[in-house]
């Protein structure tokens, strides 16, 4: 699959409308810094940055929609375990990205790409959401992103861990630096 247009739509706080039209959405959600906005850029292809990405955690502090191809939308979701910021501030993320999941007109529509960090494995966090996701049956794929920070020879061991901490087999590897997953991780959000 060939991603031929990309653009930002509409950022959203709170309890702003979301977009409610018929094309599906693909939400992108993990820990803080674990590299969704990098991915979502990968993934779409072009020189210039579509989303903004910080090596500074918890930047993304709204949900941000982006149209491909015209037919469907990436959604860019804010991290969570970020231990940096007031927890006012954390409940309110918390709120928005639990609002966003279970706004039940466009649920349906909806698939969670939860990306977790290769090299460390699944956080608390990550686990948490994991769980909120198989309770409220949601269509979601499970991404090791940062596949490139562990060596070749390392990342069976690491896969196994990672596959037995999400009690799944069905983990796409990526590398948001070398664009490995990619075709395999588009695939899947086309085929879904």
């Amino acid at each position: 699959m060939e991603i031929t247009s990309a653009k930002f739509v509409k950022g959203i706080r709170g309890t702003d409308k979301i977009i409610e039209d018929e094309r599906p959405q693909i939400a992108f959600i993990g820990r803080s810094n674990v590299g969704k906005s990098s991915m979502i850029n990968s993934l779409v292809g072009t020189k210039k940055a579509l989303v903004k990405s910080s090596s500074l955690p918890g930047k993304t502090r709204e949900i941000n929609f982006f149209l491909i191809n015209e037919d469907f939308y990436f959604v860019d979701l804010p991290g969570y375990g970020f231990a940096k910021i007031k927890e006012a501030e954390k409940e309110k993320l918390r709120k928005m990205i639990l609002w966003y999941f279970l706004s039940g007109e466009i649920k349906a529509q909806r698939m969670i790409v939860l990306i977790v960090d290769f090299k460390v494995g699944p956080s608390r966090f990550d686990l948490e959401m994991l769980q909120l996701l198989r309770e409220n049956v949601f269509d979601f794929i499970i991404v090791a992103n940062k596949v490139d920070k562990v060596s070749k020879g390392a990342r069976m061991k690491q896969l196994k861990e990672i596959e037995k901490s999400v009690d799944s087999k069905d983990i796409v590897l990526f590398s948001a630096e070398t664009g490995e997953g990619k075709e395999k991780l588009l695939n899947i959000i086309i085929n879904s």
